[in-house]
């Protein structure tokens, strides 16, 4: 059974390659879903597949890319989709 989340980070997530280092994880783990920049310069994230592969997926968010750091992690329990082929960045 797949599950949803809506997640809000917060840190030195933009001007850092976070949306790629995402989408990155996402596709490594099957997730589906979105990522996209915020004006307040925290990222917003919605992620859906088996829980096993979010834990994982989340843990690596957690971690942050290379040159960047999170401080804090959001995250928000949601009904699942179920028709998303991919994982994207959006505009």
């Amino acid at each position: 059974m797949k599950q949803r989340y809506h997640m809000i980070v917060k840190g030195r997530v933009q001007g850092v390659g976070f949306r790629y280092f995402t989408t990155q994880w996402a596709e490594r783990f099957h997730i589906t879903g979105w990522v996209r920049n915020l004006y307040d310069g925290s990222v917003e994230i919605e992620a859906e597949g088996k829980m096993e592969d979010l834990d994982d997926f989340m843990k690596k968010i957690k971690e942050g890319p290379r040159f960047g750091y999170v401080e804090t992690m959001d995250v928000v329990e949601m009904d699942a989709v179920g028709n998303e082929k991919s994982f994207r960045v959006m505009h």
